[in-house]
């Protein structure tokens, strides 16, 4: 995206999120957070929800509780999405 002149922005990295997710890449997930937290990017509900259910589905139900308590402490607040997406990381 930047070699064309592109800039990405929250949506774009919440769509690279989901599609990380969707592949079963949480650690990639996790990655791409990273990157939008250096560029200087705040994470939105959406952002966490997604990272959350990437790590339901690579059965990291420790990190999605990690991410939970991250995202209250930047003063957010849990949706139906993301207590959905911790239940079914604990199952498993």
């Amino acid at each position: 995206l930047q070699q064309r002149g592109l800039v990405p922005t929250i949506i774009t990295y919440n769509a690279l999120i989901s599609a990380c997710e969707k592949g079963g890449q949480w650690e990639m997930a996790l990655k791409v957070f990273d990157g939008l937290k250096q560029r200087g990017l705040q994470p939105t509900i959406i952002t966490y929800n997604a990272l959350i259910s990437a790590c339901e589905k690579g059965a990291q139900w420790g990190k999605a509780i990690e991410l939970l308590d991250e995202l209250k402490q930047r003063g957010m607040e849990p949706d139906i999405i993301t207590y959905s997406a911790l239940i079914s990381a604990c199952e498993k």
